[in-house]
C-alpha cells in the first residue's frame, strides 16, 4: 500500500518529490557538517559550520576580510568558516600550511575552487601543480633576481622620471588640478611591468596606450571572485554566471587578449633573445624547461596583475597613511633630502639602507596589504600539523592577511599605522613572524625584490619631487570592498613641487 501510494506520488508530482528529496539531502548534509564533521571541534559560528553560504554572501558583498576578523575577535586564532575551512590569524600557521614539507610528509596543495581555472586553462605559476611550478620557477627566477632587477635599473628610473614629468606638467597646466594618485600609480607600475614582461613599452604614461588594461586587470579578479560560487557549487554554475555584469566579463577577456597579443608581439614579430625581458630568458632556457605558448599566455595575464595592481595598492595605501599623519610624512621626506643632493642620486643600493623609508612601506604592507584575504590551501589525505594541532585531511586552510595584521595578539596599537614599530625598542614584542606580506615557504611571491625596487624608487622620487595635500573628498579613502584585492577608491591630491634645499 505504501509504495502504490509513493508510486502514485512519483507519477503525479514528479517535480514535489525532487524537491523534496533534494530538500533531505541538504538536511542531512547540515546535519553531518554540524554534529558529525571531525572539525566540529574548532570554534566558530554555527551557520558557518552548517554551509558556505555565509562566507560567500561576505565574498560577493565585498566584506570578507571584515566578516572573518570580526569571527577571529570572537572565537580566537583559529576559526571555523566554511563546513570544510579553517582560518587562522596566528603567525606559527605560516609554517604549518604553506612552509616546506616535512621528510616523508606530503605539502597542502593548493584550493583550485577558490583560484579557479586560468583564462586559457592552461597552468600558471599561481594554480600550476608540483612539477609545473618548479619548472616555471626556474624559468622566471632569474629575470626577478636582484642581480638582474639592479640591471634594469635604468629601465625602471626612466619610467618613474616619467611619472615625475607627467605630474610636473599636470602642475604647469593648471597648479590647481587635482590628480588621482591611484591612477597614476597604476599607470607606473604597467609601463613598468610591460617593458619587463614584453621588453616594450605600453606607453601608458605618455598617454598614447591603451589604458583601458588598468582597470581590465582588476575585472578579471572581481569576476573570477563572483564565479567562486559556481567552483563550490558545480550545479550553481549558470547561476553564478548571470550575477556577474556584462561589463565585467568583457574586461576579464579584454586582460587575456592584450597578454595574449604582447606574448605574440615579443616573440613572432620582435625575437630578440638578448633582450633581458622575460620571455627573452625564457626562449634561452633549455628545451625541457621551456613553455608551451598557452602557458607564457597564462603566466603573462599573472604578472600584469601581480606585478602592478599590488605595487600600486602599497603605494596608494602608504601615500594616504603618509598624508593622514603629517608628521610621519614630515620625517620620511626628512629622510629623503638628508640622503640624496638631486633626483638623479636616488638610485636602488642606498635606498635599501634608508631605515625609515623602508619602515614606512613595511607598515604600509601590514596596515594595508595589497592581498588581504587568506589563500586557502588543501591539507593532505591524511592531514596536516598546524600550530601544534592535527587537522583533519582535505580541509581548506589559510592565514588570513588582514585579521593577522590588525591581531592586537601580533601587534601593539594593531589598527594604526605606525612605522617605528619596525625600527624601536618599545615595539620589540610585535609578533614580526606573522607578517607575510609576499606569502611564506615553495610558492612564495617571485616577484617580492621587484616590488620592493619598485616601491622606494617610486615613493623616494615622488616625495622628493612634490609636496601632497589630500583633498577632503579623499578623506575616508581606505574604507573600501575587496573581491581578493582591493577595490580602491580614487586618491585625489593636489601637488606642489617642492623647492629645492639652499
Amino acid at each position: 500500500m505504501l509504495l502504490q501510494s509513493a508510486s502514485n506520488l512519483l507519477h503525479e508530482s514528479p517535480l514535489l518529490v525532487f524537491s523534496t528529496a533534494i530538500f533531505l539531502l541538504l538536511v542531512m548534509q547540515v546535519v553531518r557538517d554540524l554534529f558529525i564533521n571531525p572539525l566540529t571541534k574548532y570554534p566558530g559560528p554555527w551557520f558557518a559550520g552548517a554551509s558556505r553560504i555565509p562566507q560567500l554572501y561576505h565574498t560577493f558583498k565585498g566584506d570578507l576580510i571584515h566578516w572573518v576578523t570580526s569571527l577571529h575577535v570572537a572565537y580566537g586564532d583559529v576559526v571555523r568558516v566554511a563546513p570544510d575551512e579553517l582560518s587562522y590569524a596566528s603567525g606559527d600557521a605560516w609554517k604549518g600550511i604553506y612552509g616546506h614539507a616535512a621528510v616523508g610528509k606530503k605539502v597542502t596543495e593548493k584550493d583550485t575552487r577558490f583560484y579557479g581555472p586560468s583564462f586559457n586553462g592552461a597552468p600558471d605559476i599561481i594554480r600550476a601543480n608540483g612539477p609545473d611550478h618548479s619548472r616555471f620557477r626556474r624559468n622566471f627566477s632569474h629575470a626577478f633576481s636582484d642581480r638582474a632587477l639592479r640591471d634594469q635599473q635604468s629601465l625602471i628610473c626612466n619610467y618613474v622620471d616619467m611619472l615625475v614629468e607627467t605630474l610636473k606638467a599636470k602642475i604647469k597646466k593648471d597648479s590647481k588640478e587635482k590628480v588621482n594618485m591611484v591612477r597614476m600609480f597604476n599607470l607606473t607600475t604597467f609601463d613598468i611591468m610591460g617593458d619587463l614582461t614584453f621588453g616594450d613599452s605600453l606607453d601608458l604614461l605618455l598617454g598614447t596606450g591603451d589604458t583601458n588594461w588598468v582597470s581590465a586587470v582588476f575585472s578579471s579578479m572581481k569576476t573570477n571572485a563572483l564565479r567562486r560560487l559556481g567552483r563550490y557549487w558545480p550545479w550553481t554554475a549558470f547561476i553564478a554566471q548571470n550575477f556577474i555584469p556584462r561589463v565585467l566579463k568583457q574586461q576579464a577577456i579584454a586582460h587575456y587578449k592584450a597578454s595574449q597579443a604582447r606574448v605574440d608581439k615579443r616573440i613572432d614579430h620582435n625575437p630578440d633573445l638578448k633582450k633581458p625581458d622575460i620571455w627573452g630568458i625564457v626562449m634561452n632556457q633549455k628545451e625541457d624547461l621551456r613553455l608551451s605558448r598557452t602557458e607564457m599566455y597564462a603566466n603573462s595575464q599573472v604578472f600584469m596583475v601581480a606585478g602592478t595592481e599590488t605595487t600600486a595598492t602599497t603605494l596608494s595605501g602608504l601615500l594616504y597613511n603618509l598624508l593622514m599623519k603629517p608628521e610621519t610624512m614630515d620625517k620620511i621626506v626628512e629622510e629623503i633630502l638628508d640622503t640624496f643632493e638631486k633626483d638623479s642620486d636616488i638610485e636602488m643600493r642606498p635606498l635599501e639602507h634608508m631605515k625609515y623609508l623602508n619602515a614606512c612601506i613595511e607598515e604600509a604592507l601590514r596596515v594595508y596589504p595589497p592581498v588581504p584575504v587568506g589563500l586557502p590551501r588543501i591539507t593532505p589525505d591524511d592531514g596536516l600539523l598546524i600550530c601544534g594541532k592535527h587537522v583533519p585531511g582535505k580541509t581548506a586552510v589559510s592565514v588570513n592577511q588582514w585579521a593577522t595584521y590588525h591581531s592586537p595578539k601580533n601587534f601593539k596599537h594593531a589598527d594604526d599605522f605606525i612605522p617605528e614599530r619596525w625600527i624601536d625598542s618599545e615595539f620589540a614584542s610585535d609578533n614580526k613572524a606573522s607578517f607575510q606580506p609576499f606569502s611564506f615557504g615553495p610558492r612564495n611571491c617571485l616577484g617580492r625584490n621587484l616590488a620592493y625596487h619598485e616601491m622606494r624608487l617610486i615613493l623616494a622620487k615622488v616625495l622628493y619631487n612634490f609636496e601632497f595635500t589630500l583633498v577632503p573628498e579623499s578623506i575616508g579613502w581606505e574604507k573600501q570592498n575587496t573581491f581578493f584585492l582591493w577595490e580602491k577608491n580614487e586618491l585625489v591630491v593636489q601637488l606642489k613641487v617642492r623647492e629645492a634645499r639652499r
